[in-house]
C-alpha cells in the first residue's frame, strides 16, 4: 500500500498521521505538495479523481481517499489502543462528536479558507469573499460550542483520547493557520489543545 500525504497545514492527511502515529504503525508514504498543486496534477488525478489528500492505494489498484474512512481501515487492522470508541453507546458518542466538528466547525472554516484566503484564489475561481467572511461567525460559535461540551471532561467523550479529538485538534490548528484562533476567554477548549498537542503523536 501506498500513502498519500500533504504536509502540514493541509489537516486531512495529519488526521490520518496522527492516527498512526497513535497506533505505532508505519506506511509506505509518497507526499503531494499542495502549494505545487500536485494534488491537481494529472499523476495524482490518476489516483484521486477529485485531487484532495489524503489518498491510500493498495496493491490490487483499489483506493480509499476520506481521512476517517482511512483511519477506520487501520482501526480494524490495529484496535488497540481503541481510537473509535469502545462498546456500543461510546462508539456512537465518538461518531458523533466526529462528525460534529466536521458539520459544525470544519465546513464553516473550509468556506472561509476557499472563499479568502490568497492561497486558494488561483484554484477556487471565483472566489466570493463577502460570503467567505460570513463564515467567521459560525466558526467562532463552532469553538464556543466545543468549549461548553469539554467543560466535563479531558476529552471530547469525556473517557479517553480518541479519532474525534484528532479531528478536532487537526482542524484547531488549520483555522489558526487560516486566521481564525481559538478566543483567549475559551478556557476549556484551550486547555484541552494543550493536552492534545502535548501528545507525541501532534507532531505527526
Amino acid at each position: 500500500m501506498l500513502f498519500y500525504d500533504s504536509a502540514s497545514p493541509a489537516p486531512n492527511p495529519r488526521r490520518v498521521r496522527i492516527f498512526l502515529a497513535e497506533k505505532h504503525v508505519r506506511v509506505p508514504m509518497a507526499q503531494v505538495s499542495i502549494p505545487k498543486a500536485e494534488h491537481k496534477a494529472a499523476a495524482y488525478l490518476a489516483v484521486n479523481p477529485h485531487g484532495q489528500t489524503p489518498a491510500l492505494a493498495f496493491d490490487d489498484g483499489r483506493v480509499l481517499t476520506e481521512s476517517v474512512a482511512i483511519c477506520r481501515y487501520f482501526e480494524a487492522l490495529h484496535p488497540d489502543p481503541p481510537l473509535f470508541g469502545q462498546g456500543a453507546l461510546n462508539i456512537a458518542e465518538v461518531d458523533m462528536w466526529t462528525r460534529r466538528v466536521e458539520m459544525r466547525l470544519m465546513t464553516p472554516l473550509g468556506l472561509v479558507w476557499q472563499h479568502t484566503h490568497p492561497w486558494t484564489a488561483r484554484i477556487v475561481k471565483p472566489q466570493y469573499t463577502e460570503f467567505g467572511e460570513t463564515q467567521r461567525p459560525r466558526v467562532l460559535a463552532a469553538m464556543a460550542e466545543f468549549d461548553h461540551a469539554l467543560s466535563g471532561g479531558s476529552w471530547l467523550d469525556g473517557v479517553r483520547y480518541t479519532i474525534a479529538d484528532i479531528v478536532l485538534l487537526t482542524t484547531i490548528d488549520f483555522a489558526t493557520f487560516v486566521g481564525i484562533p481559538v478566543p483567549g476567554e475559551l478556557d476549556n477548549l484551550t486547555d484541552w489543545h494543550r493536552r492534545a498537542s502535548a501528545r507525541p503523536s501532534a507532531q505527526a
